[in-house]
């Protein structure tokens, strides 16, 4: 998924006020488990509750610039992972035949790794071995680092300006001045949504923050992808967290979020564009 033009280059106040009237409203329809849209009642509340300055969001009763964009937001926002998130998510049984189907297809030579679960539930981390494959077939014999093993390195005319805070999952060609990088999020065996779930959030984030100061100081860009499944984790027990990967997008922190079976359309489609990128 890219961002919706729409809501792009919108700046930190707008941001702020999408978060802030999130977790008052709240993100989630208890009676039906979907994303919640917003209505203008929603906003006066929430303002009203933040002890925000009333006149930024409404002129008497109508609606500022401002309240009509976060509610178009908000609204699209729930649309989007209503209608096409929760359908692209995947389960830990449909993940496996998908990965068998594709290992058999193009019998791949790229790492296949485990989970890191122990007995009955050790098995092939099958959304990222998927991604592997996928990468390999559409990459063909370019270079690609599949379990990065050091920080992410940037240099500029062989000079280092910048090491990122983190490993990442992936890299290419390789973690030293990369095209692109992504971070993986799939946990078919949890059954709740814990800590470290919600960290793997900030810490993409946190990429995102360090890549978008070497663009804006240094004009190296970096694509950054995020790839999420497992239909329980996310969409049953995190759909907060896909409000704040769709918020993380639009904010361009990311350049693509990738939920589940949207792998098969979507790596064929970026791995062609970092092939032809020209730095």
């Amino acid at each position: 998924m890219k961002p919706n033009n729409k809501f792009k280059n919108l700046d930190i106040a707008f941001w702020a006020n999408v978060r802030a009237i999130s977790e008052t409203i709240g993100y989630t329809k208890r009676n039906n488990g979907t994303v919640l849209e917003y209505n203008i009642t929603d906003i006066e509340k929430a303002v009203e509750k933040i002890k925000l300055k009333k006149s930024l969001y409404f002129n008497k009763t109508k609606p500022t610039e401002l309240t009509t964009k976060i509610l178009k937001y908000s609204n699209y926002r729930a649309n989007i992972l209503n209608t096409q998130v929760r359908t692209n998510l995947l389960n830990k049984d449909i993940a496996k035949k998908l990965f068998t189907t594709l290992k058999k297809k193009y019998n791949p030579n790229c790492p296949i790794p485990m989970n890191k679960q122990k007995g009955t539930k050790k098995t092939p981390a099958f959304f990222t071995a998927m991604i592997n494959i996928l990468i390999e077939n559409a990459i063909k014999d370019h270079n690609v680092d599949y379990e990065p093993k050091e920080l992410i390195k940037v240099f500029k005319n062989k000079i280092l300006i910048h090491t990122l805070s983190r490993r990442v999952d992936g890299a290419y060609p390789s973690t030293r001045s990369p095209i692109a990088i992504w971070e993986i999020k799939e946990y078919y065996n949890t059954t709740t949504f814990g800590s470290r779930v919600a960290d793997g959030i900030y810490e993409t984030l946190l990429d995102g923050f360090e890549l978008e100061v070497v663009l804006n100081s240094k004009k190296i860009k970096v694509f950054h992808y995020l790839f999420v499944d497992d239909y329980f984790t996310w969409w049953v027990k995190g759909k907060s967290y896909l409000c704040r990967i769709i918020d993380m997008l639009h904010m361009g922190k990311i350049d693509e979020a990738i939920f589940g079976k949207e792998i098969l359309e979507a790596i064929p489609r970026i791995t062609h564009k970092w092939i032809h990128y020209k730095k």
